[in-house]
């Protein structure tokens, strides 16, 4: 990591936990239920500023690796492009032009790999759904507990997205193992029946912490500790945390080689993976009581994953028929909206919603 890429790092890390701490809502720490307007309103700040840096990427994106002349350009693009063909222009006779064609570049491949890993974590967001439900959390602390999922999952990302990065660098035919394993996972997805709750006494994690740690037998208000006569409990919503933290491990999976199909910059794949998890503690509140109505959606992120897979393992065939990134954000888009509107223009019938709804307000 150069001294540029170190400094653009570390400003961005520092904006990014400014904007955590307060949608943490460090003035207000107190546990409460997240309302629909709230969650609204921070959606659409998570959105506003990763459209912000799609711009900024635009036109400054060259600041990230520290690019001032001609040489560092090529250095570059050779490292984290490939090939410089796929770029709309680049050519040494005129640097400032090369230049803006690698902004633009980065820009739709940060803004594309965002829009995808922020679409995956939608699954994420049914699971979290299934956990609290199954866990009988109290849902004033959803909040509290997504918050610090959240933290985990980004440290988690970081070195997932670091290490993939540096495994695709060294070993180039990896991108074909995490196509084929993409591929299964979309597969499993479509063939696999939606759970309605899950056994709490037999989940890995659940037997872990009943074995190594001492776990209350109850929820302690919001408490994650609690110390009874000198001795440290694990309170049960401790517990849910660590689920939350163990499915986003099995998430990242699927989400971070999906995105080397997109970008192998490890920077743009981080800070596209950053927008997207931030984004998703708002993005529960706001859909969770509408997630009913996009009956299809999971079915269109399963093709979605197929397709990335398909992608990875024909990307060199696909690149010499001139399919660029923006193809890619287009199909990503096209999938989303085919599941969306098929959800709209055939809903589940009135007694189904009801049915849902009614187990929802039991949670």
């Amino acid at each position: 990591m150069s001294i540029d890429e170190l400094l653009f790092f570390c400003g961005f890390l520092g904006f990014i936990l400014v904007m955590l701490l307060l949608d943490m809502g460090v003035l207000n720490r107190k546990s409460h239920k997240v309302g629909f307007l709230e969650a609204g309103i921070w959606s659409g700040i998570w959105v506003l500023l990763a459209l912000i840096f799609y711009v900024f990427l635009l036109n400054y994106g060259h600041t990230l690796h520290g690019i001032d002349s001609f040489a560092k350009l090529e250095h570059v693009v050779d490292r984290y492009v490939g090939d410089q063909n796929s770029l709309p222009y680049f050519s040494p006779q005129d640097f400032e032009k090369s230049l803006a064609s690698y902004r633009q570049d980065s820009a739709v491949k940060f803004i594309t790999g965002w829009l995808l890993e922020y679409s995956l974590s939608i699954d994420n967001i049914f699971v979290i759904i299934l956990i609290f439900a199954s866990f009988k959390v109290p849902e004033e602390y959803y909040r509290k507990v997504l918050i610090w999922g959240i933290l985990g999952a980004i440290i988690m990302r970081f070195l997932f997205i670091f290490l993939g990065s540096a495994l695709v660098n060294e070993i180039h035919w990896i991108l074909y193992v995490f196509g084929g394993f993409l591929i299964y996972s979309g597969v499993q997805m479509l063939i696999q029946e939606e759970e309605e709750s899950l056994d709490t006494n037999s989940h890995p994690v659940v037997r872990f912490a009943s074995r190594y740690f001492r776990v209350f037998p109850r929820y302690v208000k919001d408490h994650f500790f609690i110390i009874k006569k000198g001795v440290l409990f694990f309170t049960p919503l401790f517990i849910v945390v660590l689920i939350i933290e163990f499915t986003d491990l099995l998430f990242a999976f699927d989400s971070v080689p999906a995105i080397f199909a997109v970008t192998r910059d490890p920077y743009l794949v981080f800070f596209s993976n950053i927008f997207a998890i931030l984004g998703l503690r708002s993005m529960f509140f706001f859909l969770s009581n509408v997630l009913h109505l996009f009956r299809f959606l999971k079915y269109g992120l399963a093709v979605l994953l197929i397709f990335i897979g398909l992608k990875m393992l024909a990307n060199e065939w696909l690149t010499d028929l001139g399919f660029k990134t923006h193809h890619s954000l287009y199909a990503i888009l096209a999938i989303l909206g085919v599941s969306i509107g098929a959800s709209l223009l055939f809903p589940k019938k009135k007694e189904e919603v009801l049915v849902e709804t009614k187990e929802h307000e039991l949670i």
